[in-house]
């Protein structure tokens, strides 16, 4: 059983309501709630009381330190089952995390802890890392994004990581980290024992020089299935490196995140042969690279081969023109298993959608979901889009937002919208300026097809 409440200010009749609950529900999700450590007491005698729960999750309630100590201390029963705690942005500081080394080991079956948006710092990893290097402690996922970590956190966390063998998931994301502490951690995640699975490393200071290390690690773990490397200055030298390591047969990686990574052209023609070796990756992000219509080209050349097997494909904002379109066309007509394209924020304008929809139209189309946000789209766009809508009966999910449509261009795809025959679930028009006319006629539309949401 399951009680999730979100984005509700409670009110003390409904607090009252849901104390009860509180204690039998094995999963109690009560996020941005207005909960404080005023409320954290009754939480903790909730708690106490239920010996099913499995999941927990406080996530953006102020509840401090003292709110979290009290949170803690309803899971230190006996009979908790706790596997699952999610406390991000609840006010948790270093001074709070002087209870983690005592409360941690009393709870053996937690698996999954999220820390995530809340000011540890580096002595508040140093608690929670001596917490984790207890016997009873087998955590296997840890979140610490956004945790005001330096590099001087990085080796009391690789000292755990060489001691447990249990980290499967580990995000350090957007943590000042750099170089020095990237190697350090990296070099404690390549002699841990851990079945690592996921990795997120996104806007930690990792560069060009940190990717040996990161090649190590690649190596030592063919467990990893999800890489992300996002907002990073790896350019195009430190992708040919991780891109070498990443062809390794043993490699299995599913996932893979460059996004602002200073990737251009170059760095595309070492990321195309990992396409067409590894069937394995499933998903790559690049955007916000400057790759241009001749690194669109070399991408999609390598979708076009049998061998690669990716399905989703993120190229938002790469200095894409309507001369890459033809190629685009070419990928979505032959490749039978794309099906996630984020073309946003590229300046295709009418002229390349126009190709894109030529391939659209065909029966056999598998794509589920298209982006083209920000794409210099007009209303002579929405003729063809409204006949895409008709045809392509796997489309799902059309982003048009932030393009120079209007009344008429949005009335024709609202036309196909009606029809029986069009599968589409969620069409995006953020700053897409409407008459209040053409506004109810959505809202309408939106009752008639129960499962179609049109967000605007």
């Amino acid at each position: 059983m399951s009680l999730e409440i979100r984005c509700e200010q409670l009110s003390d009749a409904r607090w009252t309501e849901l104390l009860p609950l509180i204690q039998q529900h094995q999963v109690v999700r009560l996020e941005d709630c207005g909960l404080t450590e005023g409320r954290c007491r009754d939480i903790s005698s909730a708690l106490w009381a239920n010996p099913t729960l499995t999941e927990l999750c406080l996530n953006t309630n102020e509840l401090g330190d003292t709110g979290v100590h009290l949170v803690l201390q309803g899971l230190q029963s006996p009979t908790c089952k706790i596997q699952s705690l999610s406390l991000l942005y609840c006010g948790l500081t270093e001074t709070g995390c002087g209870v983690l080394p005592s409360m941690l080991p009393s709870m053996p079956t937690l698996r999954e802890l999220r820390l995530s948006g809340n000011s540890l710092g580096d002595g508040g990893l140093r608690l929670l890392s001596k917490g984790l290097l207890d016997a009873q402690c087998h955590l296997e996922k840890l979140h610490l994004d956004y945790c005001n970590l330096s590099d001087a956190s990085c080796e009391p966390l690789a000292s755990m990581l060489r001691a447990k063998s249990n980290i499967k998931e580990l995000v350090m994301s957007n943590n000042d980290i750099h170089e020095a502490g990237i190697r350090t951690l990296l070099r404690g995640l390549k002699d841990s024992a851990c079945p690592l699975e996921t990795l997120w490393l996104e806007n930690c200071g990792v560069t060009a020089a940190s990717c040996k290390d990161l090649c190590d690690v690649v190596a030592a773990k063919p467990s990893l299935q999800e890489l992300d490397l996002g907002n990073n200055r790896l350019g195009d030298v430190g992708v040919a490196a991780l891109c070498s390591r990443l062809l390794h047969p043993s490699c299995r990686l599913r996932k893979l995140w460059l996004w602002e990574c200073d990737v251009t052209t170059e760095g595309c023609r070492d990321l195309c042969q990992v396409l067409r070796a590894k069937q394995s990756l499933k998903a790559l992000s690049l955007m916000l690279n400057g790759l241009g219509d001749e690194g669109a080209r070399l991408l999609c050349e390598a979708l076009q081969e049998p061998t690669c097997q990716l399905e989703c494909l993120w190229v938002k904002e790469c200095s894409f023109t309507a001369a890459c379109c033809p190629h685009f066309r070419a990928v979505l007509a032959q490749n039978k298993f794309l099906m996630e394209l984020q073309l946003s924020e590229n300046k295709l304008g009418d002229t390349g959608v126009q190709e894109l929809c030529q391939a659209l139209g065909q029966p056999d189309s598998v794509l589920r979901v298209l982006g083209l946000g920000d794409c210099n789209l007009t209303n002579r766009s929405c003729s063809n889009l409204a006949s895409v809508l008709l045809a392509c009966h796997s489309l799902r999910e059309l982003d048009l937002s932030n393009n120079g449509l209007g009344d008429p261009g949005v009335l024709q795809l609202a036309e196909s919208l009606r029809q029986p025959a069009c599968a589409l679930e969620c069409l995006l028009l953020f700053d897409v300026y409407l008459s209040d006319g053409v506004r109810d006629q959505l809202e309408a539309l939106e009752k008639e097809k129960a499962y179609l949401r049109i967000i605007s």
